[in-house]
């Protein structure tokens, strides 16, 4: 039987795509300046059975197999390559229920980021990790990634927040990894080893994270800086000083112009750079942070800080920061966006990078980023012509080589995909990387998970 008529024998009326029209729109991810392959179809189940059942008929027929979830990577994560079949989770969207007791969520892979913190807020309950896609982007896709967000900086990443995983094998088989209990070391980390792996060891089909309880409040601090330097020193100086803020944000001059142009906020567009901090401690402790906050960037060269505890103030000052993306996307040319981290005490030197290698290679760029861990974004805009793609992705490499000059990791959060393996043994080591193909060939011996191919 041939392999399309497998599927459609297997899965459920609808399921199965073929339709080279309709097979358009699962060819593409966010990286838009990737030229995508052509899948030989696309499969959108609805239960962990028909995934595990897609995946043993393309495993039979040799056909590799992208998994994705609502195509929001930056690097090349769901970028069909030819021939592969794509695994569309889009439809495993349901919460299964909320635990308040434990303060778990069950949750499939294609429920919103978003989603699963308002299902908690009835009990009480938030969900911590909130990329600046978490409207958008699906859990499965930030637990393929362990993706951080705004909120990292006190809570951490995606991985400290799973518990347990259900996830299909590149054989069709299915386990299930880590427990319900707060402590348990019985075996190897599973959960944690795939959380992060970019869909090369499995699919997740159903996860089981931890909440905490939602804060009763927060206090909100924009400040302005006249150079990119300045705000790096303030950023370093609220480390230093050993602030349990929420939030530390910052945004440069591309990136507030950007914003403004598209939502009329009002920003300061002269100014070089923009940090946002916040904090959700219980009061007084919160108003006294931000103003200490506030004394800091003060001390380091500030040009406007202002604080707020009005909730409608405080949100309307993070749509700025998570709306940064699509506002710099929103400008004529090709946009290469970047994901890079360093230690906190380097983000002064990494900004600074990043100006001289903009101006090496005669390329607009806007950064926002993490800036309380180091995590920075940079987005590198040039026009849409071979050479200025050329220029874009050299900038994109001296950028990479930047952040591991300053002992940094060259995806903080976004993974590799299929823009940034060739870079992985300069981070970890030739031995380092040779365990991890091992890994990668105990659990799909026969290379069926293609997404990044980082790990061949």
């Amino acid at each position: 039987m041939a392999f399309e008529d497998e599927l459609r024998a297997a899965l459920p009326d609808g399921s199965v795509i073929t339709d080279p029209d309709v097979l358009e729109s699962f060819r593409h991810d966010r990286t838009v300046w990737m030229v995508p392959g052509h899948p030989a179809a696309a499969v959108q189940p609805t239960t962990t059975a028909e995934v595990a059942a897609a995946v043993r008929i393309a495993a039979a027929h040799g056909v590799p197999v992208l998994p994705r979830g609502a195509g929001t990577s930056y690097a090349g994560g769901a970028t069909a390559s030819d021939g592969c079949l794509v695994v569309s989770l889009a439809r495993m969207d349901r919460i299964l229920g909320i635990d308040d007791t434990d303060q778990l969520a069950h949750v499939e892979p294609g429920v919103l980021n978003s989603d699963i913190s308002d299902a908690g807020a009835e009990h009480g309950l938030f969900y911590p990790p909130d990329p600046a896609s978490r409207t958008f982007s699906t859990i499965g896709g930030n637990i393929a990634t362990n993706a951080g967000g705004l909120c990292c900086v006190k809570y951490g990443v995606t991985r400290d927040h799973v518990q347990r995983l259900e996830v299909v094998l590149a054989d069709g088989s299915v386990i299930e990894t880590g427990r319900d209990t707060i402590k348990g070391v019985a075996g190897l980390d599973l959960t944690s080893l795939l959380v992060g792996s970019e869909g090369q060891l499995g699919i997740v089909t159903r996860a089981t994270l931890r909440l905490r309880p939602a804060p009763d409040g927060a206090a909100t601090l924009v400040a302005f800086f006249p150079t990119l330097g300045a705000a790096g020193s303030a950023v370093a100086a609220v480390a230093r000083d050993g602030l349990s803020l929420s939030l530390v944000e910052v945004m440069d001059h591309g990136s507030i112009v950007a914003v403004d142009d598209w939502l009329h906020m009002g920003l300061d567009r002269d100014a070089a750079a923009l940090l946002l901090m916040q904090s959700d401690a219980p009061e007084p402790v919160r108003t006294r942070q931000i103003e200490r906050a506030v004394e800091l960037c003060d001390a380091n060269g500030a040009s406007y800080t202002a604080g707020t505890s009005d909730p409608d103030e405080g949100e309307a000052l993070l749509e700025a920061r998570r709306s940064a993306g699509s506002a710099i996307d929103r400008y004529p040319g090709l946009a290469i966006h970047e994901d890079v981290c360093v230690p906190r005490s380097k983000v002064p030197d990494l900004i600074g990078r990043i100006g001289e290698i903009t101006e090496r290679y005669d390329v607009r760029s806007a950064t926002v980023g993490h800036a309380g861990d180091g995590n920075l974004h940079p987005t590198l805009i040039v026009e849409e012509d071979d050479e200025g793609l050329e220029r874009g992705l050299e900038a994109f490499e001296a950028v990479v080589d930047a952040t591991l000059e300053l002992g940094g990791t060259i995806s903080g959060e976004h993974g590799l995909g299929s823009i940034k393996g060739r870079f992985l043994e300069r981070e970890v080591g030739a031995a380092n990387l040779h365990v991890q193909r091992a890994i990668k060939r105990a659990l799909d011996p026969e290379g069926v998970f293609v997404a990044g191919q980082w790990l061949p």
